[in-house]
């Protein structure tokens, strides 16, 4: 029986010891037990050990993936800083950058909305056909500057009625160097020209304004003495070669034209002078500059100075006429002003 005790203490120490030291295999008991045990420390541990392994490896990934986010970052800071070093390179000097197009762009728009000076059509000014006839206007061209005109031939009447005809310019006359018209024509070795309010564009549409010595081409003192032994019959002038100053005789004979029912308003242009241009003449209110050196009557007057100088004030006046748009009164021939003033100039064709 004590044998029988002793066997039985023996056999259940043996089982302790090889529980203690884990079988034969040498698996730990938390291998033998499965993961689907509820409660089982082991697989509590087993997942905690997993999951940490996994969120480790997870967070490597994702740490991975900021380095890439980092590195993708990195390019586009190094991408825009390259757009902005190419944005730079354009604005300083490549002509396809937006700041040189909108420059540009900015430059074309102001050249092209500041307008640019379309020299005055003359056709403008011009009789109809039904008063002169078809054809009846040339043109030629002053080698001096290069300046056409429009000239017509006038049939009409000398003053004792006899039939009579004029070729003549159907604009006023523009030449010569622009002075200012505070100023005088004094300066004998060049022609020079006013322009109406200094403006050079209304010399283009109205011709020059000239003072009696610069229209004579004689010197600047015969304007305050006289230098009547200098004029000639057939006094050029400012005129260019082959023609001559208008006289009295070629204005009647203009005034007086076979197609002319309307007066002094025969001679007058439709454009903007309140006239019929009956005669062809065609005047424009050319205006003047008065002898305190002022310009007035622009669209309402045109004045010319004739090549006589006035016999009883030959030293400071010479004879003119003067048409009005306000006044349908005839200019006379005995009509005369200050030869300071500045008029405008008709030349005649020598034939």
């Amino acid at each position: 029986m004590r044998n029988f005790k002793y066997s039985i203490i023996a056999s259940i120490i043996l089982s302790v010891a090889l529980a203690a030291c884990g079988g034969d295999s040498g698996t730990s008991p938390s291998d033998v037990i499965p993961d689907s045990v509820p409660g089982s420390p082991s697989s509590s541990s087993v997942k905690k050990l997993s999951s940490s392994s996994v969120t480790q490896s997870s967070s490597s990934v994702i740490q991975s993936g900021d380095s890439r986010e980092e590195s993708s970052n990195s390019k586009q800071s190094s991408s825009s800083s390259s757009k902005v070093s190419s944005s730079s390179k354009r604005s300083e000097g490549d002509p396809s950058s937006s700041s040189q197009k909108i420059a540009s762009s900015s430059s074309v728009k102001k050249e092209s909305s500041s307008s640019e000076y379309v020299p005055f059509d003359h056709s403008n000014t011009l009789a109809s056909d039904w008063y002169v006839g078809e054809n009846a206007y040339k043109q030629f061209t002053d080698p001096r500057n290069g300046r056409s005109y429009y000239y017509i031939k006038i049939i009409g009447k000398d003053q004792v009625g006899d039939k009579d005809s004029v070729t003549i310019m159907a604009e006023n006359l523009n030449v010569g160097k622009m002075v200012l018209g505070a100023e005088n024509q004094n300066n004998d070795s060049e022609i020079e020209r006013y322009c109406y309010n200094n403006d050079t564009t209304k010399c283009d549409e109205f011709g020059g304004l000239y003072q009696w010595a610069e229209m004579m081409q004689l010197p600047s003192r015969c304007n305050t003495e006289s230098c009547s032994d200098l004029i000639q019959e057939n006094h050029r002038g400012i005129c260019p070669e082959g023609w001559r100053l208008m006289k009295w005789k070629d204005f009647y004979i203009a005034w007086h034209a076979a197609s002319n029912n309307h007066g002094i308003e025969g001679v007058r242009s439709s454009y903007g002078f309140n006239g019929y241009n009956s005669t062809g003449l065609s005047l424009t209110g050319a205006g003047l500059r008065t002898a305190e050196g002022k310009f007035s009557g622009l669209y309402e007057k045109i004045a010319l100075f004739r090549p006589e100088e006035y016999e009883d004030d030959k030293n400071i006046r010479a004879h003119h006429s003067l048409i009005s748009a306000q006044d349908d009164s005839a200019p006379q021939k005995n009509h005369r002003e200050l030869k300071t003033k500045g008029f405008s100039v008709r030349c005649v064709k020598l034939e």
